[in-house]
């Protein structure tokens, strides 16, 4: 079956649309969603279970912003040759620290996502991929951040398309204290949920019972971390290849550093964009230092996505690119030590 084929029912539509965050903190979650789609607890469950096992959901559960951890988040990228792609690929999706991979459609053909545990750890493990593999690993750490949020919408003709975050969900960061300290709780609670709840009436037990605290302990701790922006936002995150988003262009752009944060501000805005960020160039060969996310059903469609950036940049920017992602070849949660 191709992406743009699979058929959903307005059960999975609806889960999918309304909870890739907001999932509920209490007792019950899945009889308080239930409740809201009319539907019933057993039957919301084992519709979540599915959506899993046909791999429409990638995981389930809360997503961590390593930053606010403390630990070291960057993108880097790789000049693989043909020849090798398959064995490089199987090299560095071993490192643990490597989050997601994917193969794009560019002299630079690689491009990872490492997330550690702390900042000094990121050079360490792009030392150590460099001496594996032979090859040079180019840095993009980000330098500003002017917008994250990636929410899917399905709509029942299949035409599906991506909307900003909802202002409602998870937002509880009013607060947010830059010297929070994790306890040994705390790290407990993030290295049994970071690959995702488990899909059953009372998720919260089950991981109470696996730390040894109690279920309103975890539920406590839980919005604590979401009011510290530790966590981005808890709910579904749906597979958007398998869900008919099959165009995954990273936009890359060179525009006049006095100006980037105006213009990123500008592009993040648009509803297109799930991502844009700041990163250092890398003369002579890479002189691009705004990256901007779009995803579409087609090469077309994010083709004129990327036709409106260019004229809303204008003359502030030189040349730009569009990588398309041809390979998921790893795709996984933060991952931290037990």
């Amino acid at each position: 079956m191709k992406p743009s084929e699979t058929t959903l029912s307005a059960l999975e539509r609806d889960f999918i649309n309304n909870f890739q965050g907001n999932f509920p903190l209490q007792e019950r979650p899945f009889e308080a969603i239930a409740a809201q789609l009319d539907s019933s607890e057993d039957t919301l469950i084992e519709t979540v279970k599915n959506l899993k096992k046909k791999k429409l959901l990638t995981r389930f559960g809360p997503l961590y912003d390593a930053a606010r951890l403390g630990g070291g988040l960057t993108l880097a990228a790789m000049v693989v040759p043909e020849d090798r792609y398959t064995i490089i690929t199987e090299l560095v999706n071993t490192y643990p620290q490597v989050a997601h991979n994917y193969r794009r459609e560019h002299e630079l053909n690689m491009w990872f996502v490492i997330a550690t545990e702390t900042p000094v750890e990121v050079v360490q493990v792009i030392s150590s991929i460099e001496k594996t593999t032979r090859l040079t690993v180019y840095n993009f750490p980000k330098q500003q951040e002017f917008y994250i949020g990636l929410w899917l919408h399905l709509s029942d003709d299949g035409k599906h398309s991506t909307v900003p975050v909802p202002a409602s969900a998870d937002q509880q960061n009013d607060h947010v204290d830059n010297n929070y300290q994790l306890d040994s709780i705390d790290r407990k609670l993030i290295s049994v949920t970071q690959s995702g709840f488990s899909i059953e009436p009372c998720p919260y037990q089950n991981i109470a019972n696996n730390i040894g605290i109690s279920q309103t302990e975890v539920i406590q701790r839980l919005k604590k971390l979401l009011s510290q922006s530790i966590i981005r936002r808890i709910g579904a995150v749906p597979n958007h290849y398998k869900l008919g988003l099959t165009a995954n262009g990273m936009t890359v752009w060179d525009v006049n550093d006095a100006k980037i944060e105006k213009l990123g501000k500008l592009i993040g805005q648009l509803d297109f964009v799930s991502h844009c960020y700041q990163r250092p160039r890398h003369l002579p060969m890479w002189s691009y230092n705004m990256f901007a996310m779009v995803h579409g059903a087609s090469k077309d469609e994010v083709d004129e996505k990327v036709k409106h950036i260019e004229q809303l940049l204008g003359k502030d920017c030189k040349a730009h690119e569009t990588l398309f992602s041809s390979a998921i070849l790893k795709k996984t949660g933060l991952r931290l030590a037990a």
